[in-house]
Parts: structure tokens; sequence; C-alpha cells
């Protein structure tokens, strides 16, 4: 009887299971591309009555969510595999923190980095600090390269940390923001992320 090796194992062929996930994170954006473009045509070719024009609202905000999960976890992967390559920038830290938090203050400084990644890593955060915290918003300060989310409490300072792994979002910002060469630490109830 032949037998095969595990696609979730690692092997000379690169079949770990990051490179699984990341084949499967690339088959899944077609069919979910068809369900999100014919739920579109319905929208627009369409004039659909109530309950029915609702329904295809939702089914267009569960695509668009979906595509952010697939996103995130083709990120992860790449990561994980040692196969991220961050297409590089210079971008100011301020505009960064704006593009997750409009009214982030504080003085920012040039960096170069991976702008896009670092701006959904940082508006991930937030996020997860908001929503686990039971919170209505976050502060985020810039001082240079450091970057303060505040307040991260105690419901949601494990959950952000990637220690209670219940936000996707915030486990693959910490990854990311780790591959660029920065670091995430909390200190009291407050996240600080240095941007390398």
């Amino acid at each position: 009887m032949t037998s095969f090796p595990s696609p979730f194992m690692a092997d000379s062929q690169d079949t770990s299971f990051a490179r699984v996930t990341s084949l499967a994170v690339h088959d899944l954006r077609t069919p979910l591309a068809t369900i999100f473009g014919f739920a579109r045509t319905m929208q627009r070719a369409v004039e659909l009555e109530p309950p029915l024009s609702r329904y295809v609202e939702m089914i267009i905000a569960a695509s668009e969510q979906m595509t952010e999960l697939l996103e995130e976890l083709g990120l992860a992967a790449r990561i994980a595999a040692e196969r991220y390559e961050p297409v590089l920038a210079d971008v100011d830290t301020l505009e960064l923190a704006r593009a997750a938090v409009p009214d982030a203050d504080g003085t920012g400084t040039t960096v170069t980095t991976d702008p896009p990644t670092v701006q959904r890593s940082l508006a991930a955060l937030v996020e997860c600090a908001r929503k686990h915290g039971g919170v209505p918003s976050v502060a985020l300060h810039v001082d240079g390269t450091t970057l303060t989310l505040d307040p991260v409490n105690e419901a949601a300072a494990p959950v952000i940390m990637g220690e209670s792994l219940k936000d996707l979002g915030a486990v693959v910002a910490l990854s990311a923001i780790r591959a660029l060469g920065g670091s995430a630490d909390l200190d009291g109830e407050r996240l600080v992320v240095r941007l390398a």
C-alpha cells in the first residue's frame, strides 16, 4: 500500500501547514469573488423589494468581511512560512496612525515599512482593544516611531497579546509588526507599538 505524506508536515517540497493554508486562501478567493460579483449584479440589475434587498446587502457585507479574513489568513501563512515579502515605502507614522484612528494625535516621523500592512495592523489592534475591552473608543498617540493605544483594559489585554485566541486580526497584526522588525508590549492599560 502506498503512503502519502501528510500535507501538514514539513518536508523537502514545502508542504507545511502554512503552505497549505496559503494555497487554501488562494483557492477560496475565486468562489468568494463569484458570490460577491453575483450579489453586486443582482443589486444593480434588479430592483429588489424588502426583505430581498436586505438579504443581498447582507451577502455583500459578508463577502467583504470574508475577503478581509482571507487577506489576514494569507498574510499569517506567508509570515509563518517565511515567505512574507513586504513592499517597503517611506511613510509618516502619524499618517499610519490616522489611517486606523482618524483623530490620532502626536508627532510623527518617517519610517520605511509596508504601509498597508501596518495600517491594517493598527486598525485591527484598535478594534480588538475596543471590542474585547467593551469600551466605546480607543485613543492612539504617536511619538516618533512609538504608537500608544489606550485603553487596553484587563479584558482586552490577553486577547490583544494573543494569549487568548479570540481575535484573528490582532494575532495577525502582532505577527506582521514583529515581522517588520517592530514590537508591541503592554504597559499597564496601554499597548505600546514600536515600528522599526
